[in-house]
């Protein structure tokens, strides 16, 4: 009977063990490098996702071709790469947006359709490109990249992307009713604080939106639509039309914290929403993923960031790219509630660790579709691939 007694709490202790390891700890399934935190500490997060390794990647180089209005010639443009998609969910079917390259290593924006948010029919022309047109000057030759996009409450599509002279990169928007043919309105911050920030480097605008039905709308917080952008910290804009962006400033007087003012010398006056973090997998940089999404809890936003192990994460290679995620107040856009203490997908399949930019998981895409969330991402800037919701 002792004995039996014995026994019986062995095997409890050893249950509730497991069980609470479970709870609390983040989990690494070998051969799927997405992290599955599910404890009541994450569950503001949109976590787990799994790749969808049977597909992935789901688009690479192709053979479209057009003539490009600069150079007056037929150019086949997305030869070298495709990488960094946006998503839309338009009638039904799932567009995808993406960055395209072609042996000149000038970006263009391609355009691909899909019925399942799996399989995809690109155009053979790309729909947003330098052209002869006011922003050739900023666009050509190093081209369109990276775009995100949203909708406002009529229907109209607004995306921000970068415009690459070959020196400087600069955050520019555009608009569209059907995603075909895009107006473009040049950079973001033209028109705030006398165009000071419009002639530096910007890039990767995230709207704060609310994801519903598919859509991804852009909604206003205290009366001003919020973007989420940087490609070092995050910092935060506003805007009362989505085409005019105002960066947030720190106040007169106000100065950043001890432990960000090293961080702030590159932009000594914006006021840092989301510092980088010493001795973690997002040490050397943050950035913007898709579009934030506002939520019952705060602001969502999904981020990359890059890795270096001499004062990060000692246990990812040097430059890996990885995706986390961070939760503000959805008061006070520029105050953090929670953030995610690791990465939940990071490179590991071939086509994530080999190709122009080694070692790269870059989320841009995400989009509900049929009751479950798609997560796209850019691998090695390269090829395109895709992450399914992993919840039950």
């Amino acid at each position: 009977m002792k004995l039996n007694l014995l026994f019986s709490f062995i095997i409890a202790v050893v249950l509730t063990s497991s069980c609470n390891s479970k709870q609390n700890h983040t989990t690494n399934t070998p051969g799927d490098s997405l992290h599955t935190l599910r404890d009541s500490s994450q569950d503001w997060a949109l976590i787990p996702f799994k790749k969808v390794d049977s597909l992935n990647p789901i688009l690479s180089p192709g053979s479209g071709s057009f003539i490009d209005p600069i150079l007056k010639k037929k150019v086949l443009w997305e030869e070298k790469d495709v990488f960094n998609p946006a998503i839309v969910n338009r009638n039904g079917k799932i567009y995808m947006l993406y960055r395209a390259q072609d042996m000149s290593g000038t970006s263009r924006i391609g355009l691909a359709v899909s019925t399942d948010a799996l399989h995809f029919t690109r155009m053979s022309a790309p729909v947003l490109y330098p052209d002869k047109d006011s922003f050739k000057k900023l666009e050509w030759k190093g081209g369109c990249e990276d775009p995100r996009v949203v909708e406002d409450d009529k229907g109209t599509y607004f995306m921000t992307y970068t415009a690459y002279d070959g020196k400087t990169a600069r955050m520019l928007i555009a608009s569209s009713t059907n995603l075909l043919h895009w107006k473009k309105y040049g950079s973001v911050f033209a028109k705030a604080y006398k165009g000071k920030y419009a002639v530096r480097w910007s890039k990767s605008g995230s709207i704060v939106s609310t994801y519903k039905d598919g859509k991804v709308i852009a909604t206003k917080i205290n009366g001003k639509y919020w973007m989420y952008w940087g490609d070092t910290q995050v910092w935060t804009a506003t805007s009362d039309d989505l085409i005019n962006w105002t960066p947030i400033e720190m106040q007169p007087g106000e100065r950043p914290p001890v432990e960000l003012r090293s961080q702030a010398l590159n932009m000594p006056l914006l006021k840092i929403a989301l510092p980088t973090r010493k001795g973690k997998f997002d040490s050397d940089l943050v950035e913007s993923g898709p579009p934030a999404m506002l939520t019952d809890k705060g602001i969502l936003l999904i981020y990359n960031s890059r890795n270096v192990p001499s004062f990060g994460d000692k246990t990812l290679s040097e430059g890996t790219y990885a995706a986390s995620q961070v939760l503000f107040d959805k008061s006070n856009p520029t105050k953090i509630l929670k953030r995610m203490g690791t990465w939940f997908m990071k490179p590991e399949k071939i086509y994530e660790l080999t190709g122009q930019v080694n070692q790269v998981c870059f989320v841009e895409g995400l989009t509900q579709f049929k009751n479950k969330w798609y997560l796209y991402y850019g691998t090695a800037d390269s090829k395109i691939a895709v992450a399914v919701d992993g919840r039950k």
